[in-house]
């Protein structure tokens, strides 16, 4: 006969995960939530770290565009300063010789006139040495054509032997520095005689027409 301790009772067996009286545990759920909860917040991190990309992305692709900016200004900027010093260093050249052309002027009538001699000559030719190596060049020959924009005509007459307005004395010479001309050429012009052209064409007709007639066949 079984003694039976009084006051305590046999409680069955609970299996792991499951209460006394037969359900099941609620603890392995929470861990799956806890587990649930970092995936969504590394996804929202990668997606404010892409954010905060395009950004720096953006803000890169501006200031570089900024800085390209600046730079075309800043060559252009350059080449401008450039050009403006090159062309103030040629009007100040231009003026100095221009103030110095009378002086050139009378060095060349001293020279025709066969009084360049002794130290004179010397300094003279030292003097046009120096305005030739700054760029001053002289124009203006006797026989070429009459060119309004580097020819000043001070006297006119006509003459037979021209056929169009052609400068026949060069009563002072033109100067030039590059392309830029700081003086024209002072000249005496002349012109077709009036009629002339005329009278040639005439005779260049008539001498036409012989050449014809001597070129037929000979009769026999």
């Amino acid at each position: 006969m079984t003694e039976e301790t009084p006051g305590f009772e046999e409680k069955p067996d609970v299996p792991s995960g499951a209460t006394p009286d037969g359900a099941e545990s609620k603890a392995a759920p929470s861990s799956n939530a806890e587990g649930a909860a970092p995936a969504g917040d590394a996804a929202a991190q990668i997606a404010g770290l892409t954010a905060q990309l395009d950004q720096v992305r953006k803000a890169l692709e501006e200031r570089t565009a900024d800085l390209q900016r600046l730079q075309a200004e800043f060559q252009n900027y350059r080449r401008r300063v450039e050009r403006d010093r090159v062309t103030v260093k040629e009007i100040a050249v231009a003026n100095l010789l221009t103030e110095l052309l009378p002086v050139i002027d009378d060095i060349g009538r001293a020279r025709e006139h066969g009084e360049l001699v002794g130290g004179f000559k010397s300094v003279a030719e030292s003097l046009e040495t120096v305005a030739a190596k700054m760029g001053l060049q002289a124009f203006g020959k006797e026989g070429e054509p009459f060119d309004p924009t580097i020819h000043e005509a001070l006297m006119h007459s006509y003459a037979p032997d021209v056929t169009e307005t052609t400068c026949v004395a060069i009563l002072q010479p033109g100067y030039r520095i590059g392309e830029r001309t700081i003086r024209p050429a002072r000249v005496a012009v002349a012109e077709p005689q009036p009629g002339a052209q005329s009278v040639k064409a005439e005779e260049a007709t008539e001498a036409a027409g012989d050449d014809k007639e001597s070129g037929g066949p000979d009769e026999g």
